[in-house]
This record gives C-alpha cells, sequence and structure tokens, in this order.
C-alpha cells in the first residue's frame, strides 16, 4: 500500500474518484463511470477497478437504504436479469477483450445518445421536454446485458443503462432509487468473477480501506444535492457528465488502440 499512498497524484485522483461515486450513489447516476478512467491516469484500468468495487459495495448499501421505498419495479424485473448475462459473458471473456475498445464502444454509446437528446431539445425549443418513452422489455434485455457487460469490465455500466432509462423521464427519486438498487445489484454480482480473477489482492484492498472513510461523504453529498435541486437541472447534470465521460473515453481509447 505504501506505494500508492507515496504518489501525491494517486492520493488526488484516489479521493477525486471515491468521492464523485459517493456522489453518483447518493442520487447523480452516470458521474461513477468517471472514477475507473480518472484512477486510470495513474495505475492500470483493470487495478483501478478491482480497489473501486470493495468500495462501491459499502456506498451501495447506504445508497439502497436510502431510495428503499422509491424504485421502479418494471425496469429492474427487466434490466437486473439481463445485467447478470451480460456481466457472465463479460466474466468469460474478461482475459481476452481489449480494455481500450470496452472504453472506445461506452464513449461512443454515451456521444451518440446524449447528442441525440440535445439535437432533440433543439428543435423543439420553446417547448417544454415533458415527452416519456414507456419502458420497453426487448430494448431493456438489450441495454440492460451491454450494462452488465461494460459495467464488470470497467465499471463502465451507466451509458448503456441511461440510454434505456433516461427517456423514460421518470420522476427524480424513481430515477435515481432505481438507479442505484441496479447498481447495487450488479456490483454485488461482480464480487463473484473479480475474485475468481484474482483483483482483490492484499495490496489492492488495503487501498480499498483506506479509502473507505470518504464513502459516506460522497453519499451524503449527493443525497443532499438530489434534493435541492430541481429536476431540469438535475437532469442537464447527468446528461452533462456523461456526455463529458463520453469524449474521454474515446479519446483514451483511440489514443491507445490507434
Amino acid at each position: 500500500m505504501a506505494e500508492f499512498f507515496s504518489d501525491p497524484a494517486f492520493i488526488v485522483v484516489a479521493i477525486v474518484a471515491v468521492l464523485i461515486t459517493g456522489i453518483s450513489k447518493g442520487g447523480f447516476g452516470g458521474m461513477a463511470l468517471l472514477a475507473v478512467p480518472l484512477m486510470s491516469l495513474v495505475i492500470p484500468p483493470i487495478q483501478a477497478a478491482g480497489i473501486m468495487l470493495p468500495i462501491m459495495i459499502p456506498m451501495d448499501v447506504m445508497s439502497v437504504w436510502m431510495y428503499r421505498r422509491s424504485w421502479d419495479k418494471r425496469n429492474l424485473t427487466v434490466l437486473i436479469p439481463a445485467a447478470i448475462i451480460g456481466i457472465t459473458i463479460g466474466g468469460l471473456t474478461a482475459r481476452w477483450v481489449n480494455d481500450d475498445i470496452v472504453r472506445l464502444i461506452v464513449g461512443v454509446i454515451a456521444v451518440t445518445f446524449i447528442t441525440h437528446r440535445w439535437l432533440g431539445m433543439r428543435r423543439r425549443s420553446g417547448q417544454q421536454d415533458t415527452k416519456r418513452e414507456p419502458p420497453n422489455r426487448a430494448l431493456g434485455v438489450f441495454w440492460g446485458a451491454c450494462s452488465g457487460f461494460t459495467s464488470f469490465l470497467a465499471h463502465a455500466g451507466s451509458p448503456p443503462y441511461q440510454v434505456y432509462v433516461l427517456p423514460q423521464r421518470l420522476p427524480k427519486e424513481i430515477y435515481a432509487g432505481t438507479s442505484v438498487i441496479f447498481f447495487a445489484t450488479a456490483n454485488a454480482i461482480k464480487l463473484i468473477p473479480y475474485s475468481m480473477l484474482g483483483q482483490f489482492s492484499p495490496s489492492n484492498l488495503s487501498v480499498s480501506a483506506a479509502l473507505l472513510p470518504l464513502v459516506p461523504v460522497g453519499v451524503l453529498i449527493g443525497r443532499w444535492l438530489n434534493r435541492r435541486l430541481r429536476e431540469d437541472i438535475f437532469y442537464a447534470i447527468v446528461m452533462t457528465a456523461i456526455f463529458l465521460v463520453g469524449v474521454k473515453l474515446i479519446w483514451d481509447g483511440l489514443n491507445n488502440v490507434l
């Protein structure tokens, strides 16, 4: 553990990554996608994912408790089984899938989706964007599996999940609760294949334990912000965060692939 915390850059990046993840778990779904790319600036992506997962679990417990009465059953009954399929595929192919290809795919999904939403809002300028798309089982299975797959490989399940959920324009509390329950379930399932792949080394776990005190701070900040922001501002922040992360993932993926 000493080699990690002797590096000032790692300390700053790790603290920011954990707080951002906590804020996301507190109700700002999508922002957690920043954590692994941030930590990947100073350590390998796979190691970053291994360090972050044990930190996410207690965050998930706090978030599920806070949103235990605010979630959408129709979405979760479709998305969670689909995510299990995606996680299983990820676990079976993890040794052969290039991290940079995953970054590139997730980034393209994120940027394409948010750009499409923004262009649609511009075409309807002067009108309130209140159109809600109902859940679709077939699309839910597809995007849920994609979310499980990319979540397993890089904790990057948010863009595929958002592609399916955001157009429904769920009430803010229901959106937040559905998101935290979905990703809490996915993270709990990922513990098994991550362990089998040796990502929980004593060194990684010791770093995770040292960062754990930041967990309640980030979650409570996210919950506080969620309750005080108007719904339109909330969705604007989530969409902007997803877009910026998507650009970052595309940049990293292209640089390393090319």
